[in-house]
């Protein structure tokens, strides 16, 4: 769209649909990606019939990629380094790292492949709150985590979680809490592609 900010005059009673069909037909190059990109209203997430008023600060939210913050989904292959990098620092005493890869076996089925879908935005967010409570519980431990989405085969890598800490210990521990209350609280699901058929996993395996 060429600007990083626009001001823009609606009718009154517009709403984000609206807006969305005014920006088409000043910037038609947005149609490729209008269907992916979320709208935000405030700061909100707002759906089409979500009403606008004066002063409103609207948002465009392209498709989410992955690693612009500490924690992150992602469509494509996770970088172990890159997510490593986001908790490294002069104070970091010990960095521990987990990740968790795609196995060819599970619950005495034979695994072909796993499909992970997840609700990226409330998930990164959720990533994040476990991030900083983690911060909080262990002293000076920092936590950058990193999901992928779409069909994994077997051996590649779902989730790197890294945690950093002046001492091991706590690096350890934040590490752990970080990937243990992931399965328990984000918004990923799991659907395991195996011999005897497809089926969605309810564990935190």
């Amino acid at each position: 769209m060429g600007s990083k900010e626009l001001q823009l005059s609606l009718a009154a009673g517009a709403c984000v649909a609206d807006l969305r069909a005014l920006l088409l037909h000043q910037f038609p190059g947005l149609g490729p990606l209008n269907a992916r990109v979320r709208v935000s209203v405030n700061h909100e997430l707002a759906e089409g019939d979500a009403r606008l008023a004066e002063g409103d600060e609207v948002a465009l939210l392209p498709p989410v990629a992955g690693g612009a913050g500490a924690c992150t989904i992602s469509g494509s292959r996770l970088d172990v380094g890159a997510v490593v990098t986001r908790v490294t620092g002069p104070g970091a005493g010990g960095v521990v790292t987990f990740i968790g890869t795609v196995r060819d076996h599970a619950r005495g089925r034979s695994i072909h492949h796993l499909e992970y879908e997840a609700y990226p935005e409330m998930a990164e967010r959720e990533m994040q709150r476990i991030a900083d409570e983690a911060a909080a519980r262990f002293p000076g431990a920092r936590v950058a985590m990193a999901h992928r989405t779409g069909q994994l085969a077997i051996g590649e890598i779902a989730v790197v979680v890294a945690a950093a800490a002046p001492h091991r210990a706590e690096a350890f521990s934040a590490c752990r809490f970080a990937i243990d209350t992931l399965k328990e609280r984000v918004p990923i699901w799991k659907k395991e592609i195996a011999s005897d058929g497809a089926y969605w996993v309810d564990d935190h395996a």
